[in-house]
C-alpha cells in the first residue's frame, strides 16, 4: 500500500493555535474516514528549536520535530500564521528563522500552504513571487506594501495558484485543507471529512471574507474612519467618488489617493462590498424579496445584486439565502 501523505505543519512562539491544529485535524479526520486499507495523511508539526512552543492563546503545544530534521520530500508543507499588536494598529509576525528554512526547504514540498499571516513568511521566502495570494484581511495591506511583486486579493477565504496555497487564517485553514483533501480523495470524502467535522463542506475559496472593508481600525481624529462608518450606514445614499470627496472636502483625486491608503480598497470597490454587505445581511435576516433587497443595499436592480454575488462571492442571492439563513 501507498505510503500516507507527509503533512508538516510550521509553527513558531505567539501563532495562532488554530492555524496550526484546524487544518491537522482536518487532515487526521480524513485519514480516519478513508480507514487503515487506503493510504491518508501523516502529520507533523515542526518548529525552529523542537519540543514546547507557547501559542497566542497560551496554550502549549508540542513539536514533532524541529525544522533541521524535516527532511526528504514532503506531500503538503503549511505554515501558520501569528498577528501581534503595534500601538493602534495589528502587524503580522514574521519569523525570520522560519522566513529563512522555507527559501531552503519550501521548494521541496509538492504543494505549500499558508494559514492567516503565514502568507508573510511564505512571501519573505519568495515563495509568493508573481502569484495571486490572500491573508487575513488585517494584515493584507502589510503584505501588498511590503511585496508589491505579489498579487494580493484580501477577499477570498483561500487562494489556489498553482501549487501554493494561502487563505485568510483561522477557520479558513480547514476550509483550505477540506479543498486539498477534495483535490487528494475526491469530494466525496471531503463531504465525509466534513460531516464527522460538523463542518460547512462548501465554503468555496471564492466565498468573500466576512466584513472586510467593514472592519478598518479607527485612527485618531481620522475622518475616513467616520466616512466608511456612514457609508456602511447609508449604502443607498450617492456614493460616488466625487460625492464622498465633497463630504470630507477633499479632491476627488486627493480622495481616491487618501481612501486607498487608509482602507487598502479603491472607493470603487469598497462601495460595492459595503453593499454588498448589507444585501447579505438582508438576506440573513428578512423575507424581503430580491428586488427590495437590490434597493435597499444600494445595488439598484436585481441583474446587479446576482452580478456583485457572483464576481465577489460565487454563489446567487438565492443560494446564499438558503445557505446562511
Amino acid at each position: 500500500m501507498p505510503a500516507p501523505r507527509r503533512v508538516v505543519i510550521v509553527a513558531f512562539p505567539g501563532v495562532e493555535l488554530l492555524d496550526v491544529t484546524g487544518p491537522a485535524e482536518v487532515f487526521s479526520v480524513a485519514s480516519r474516514v478513508l480507514g487503515p486499507e487506503r493510504p491518508g495523511y501523516r502529520v507533523h508539526i515542526a518548529t525552529a528549536a523542537g519540543g514546547e512552543v507557547v501559542t497566542s492563546s497560551g496554550v502549549r503545544l508540542m513539536s514533532d520535530l524541529t525544522l533541521e530534521e524535516v527532511d526528504g520530500r514532503i506531500d503538503t508543507l503549511l505554515v501558520s500564521g501569528a498577528i501581534a499588536e503595534d500601538g493602534d494598529k495589528v502587524k503580522a509576525v514574521i519569523d525570520k528563522t522560519v522566513s529563512t528554512w522555507l527559501r531552503r526547504g519550501g521548494h521541496r514540498a509538492r504543494r505549500v500552504g499558508s494559514i492567516c499571516a503565514g502568507a508573510h513568511l511564505l512571501a519573505e521566502a519568495g515563495l509568493l513571487t508573481g502569484l495571486r495570494a490572500t491573508t487575513h484581511w488585517l494584515t493584507a495591506g502589510q503584505l501588498a506594501a511590503h511585496h508589491p511583486e505579489v498579487t494580493v486579493d484580501p477577499d477570498p477565504i483561500f487562494v489556489r495558484s498553482g501549487r501554493v496555497w494561502t487563505c485568510a487564517g483561522v477557520t479558513s485553514g480547514m476550509d483550505m485543507a477540506l479543498a486539498m483533501v477534495a483535490e487528494d480523495h475526491g469530494h466525496a470524502l471531503a463531504l465525509a471529512t466534513a460531516r464527522m467535522m460538523v463542518m460547512y463542506v462548501k465554503r468555496s475559496g471564492g466565498q468573500s471574507q466576512f466584513s472586510v472593508p467593514l472592519s478598518v481600525r479607527p485612527g485618531p481624529d481620522d475622518p475616513m474612519d467616520a466616512l466608511c462608518r456612514w457609508i456602511g450606514e447609508h449604502p443607498r445614499e450617492d456614493l460616488s467618488a466625487e460625492a464622498l470627496a465633497a463630504r470630507v472636502s477633499l479632491s476627488p483625486r486627493h480622495f481616491s489617493r487618501m481612501f486607498a491608503k487608509r482602507t487598502g480598497a479603491t472607493p470603487a470597490s469598497y462601495v460595492e462590498t459595503a453593499r454588498l454587505e448589507a444585501a447579505r445581511r438582508l438576506l440573513e435576516e428578512s423575507d424581503l424579496p430580491l428586488p427590495e433587497v437590490a434597493a435597499a443595499s444600494g445595488l439598484g436592480s436585481v441583474k446587479t445584486l446576482h452580478r456583485s454575488f457572483q464576481r465577489r462571492l460565487g454563489t446567487t442571492p438565492a443560494e446564499y439565502r438558503r445557505r446562511f439563513r
